[in-house]
């Protein structure tokens, strides 16, 4: 395994020119561009006003096949998820992220409603999580990993429903970005930064065969975004 490692590693080296590490000089220029980081080509589409932000990622987020739900508060999340299970034919059994922010959630509203909290099986036909961040630019999710987030529960079941305050909307990719570098180290991870980012416009789609759509090909068939408008 060392010896692939080195051959692939020494095969990017010869394509970029060079017969080993990069010089003391270049490694200083690198990691300058790191920590100060220059945004992109950004879209004026999204220099709007927050609530005008929110139509505008509820917009985008439904023309890539998403549904979307909004609710008042926090209170109101149990029955939008139980009522969108029964418009779907849905069973009342749902595997859930351990998110802190999920677990404030008064789910003892519906009693019917099975919920288990971990990893996704094979069985299992509806995933709840929330969502980092969003982004409007795209109606795209951003999905952080981690213990309150395993990334299994995004694409394993047919239906992934996205419980999502309207305060983790934002602008355009480069914030996903500034938001991530933002978040403070810890004493086990000095760069505390998530191990996968996962972006999620819609749900899984695919057109390879014959041009026609075909909703499910890679991950779930369904999103369901609940996007709550106060804590």
């Amino acid at each position: 395994m060392k010896n692939e490692r080195n051959n692939i590693i020494n095969n990017v080296r010869k394509s970029l020119g060079r017969t080993g590490p990069i010089d003391v000089k270049r490694a200083k220029e690198l990691n300058e561009r790191i920590n100060k980081p220059t945004r992109n080509l950004l879209p004026s589409r999204t220099d709007l006003p927050k609530n005008e932000l929110i139509n505008l990622f509820q917009k985008m987020a439904e023309d890539v096949f998403a549904s979307v739900e909004r609710v008042k508060d926090i209170d109101e999340i149990p029955d939008s998820l139980s009522d969108y299970l029964k418009r779907e034919n849905l069973p009342a059994q749902v595997v859930m992220a351990p998110d802190p922010y999920l677990d404030t959630t008064p789910w003892e509203k519906q009693p019917l409603l099975e919920i288990r909290k971990g990893l996704p099986e094979e069985k299992d036909m509806v995933s709840v999580t929330s969502a980092a961040i969003a982004v409007a630019e795209t109606g795209t999710l951003a999905m952080f990993s981690g213990p309150n987030h395993p990334s299994t529960l995004n694409f394993l079941p047919e239906t992934h429903i996205v419980v999502l305050p309207v305060d983790r909307i934002t602008k355009n990719y480069e914030d996903v970005w500034d938001i991530i570098r933002k978040i403070p180290p810890t004493e086990e991870n000095l760069v505390q930064m998530p191990r996968t980012v996962n972006f999620i416009t819609g749900p899984s789609r695919s057109g390879d065969i014959e041009q026609t759509l075909l909703l499910g090909a890679h991950g779930p068939r369904r999103l369901h975004i609940i996007l709550v408008e106060s804590e």
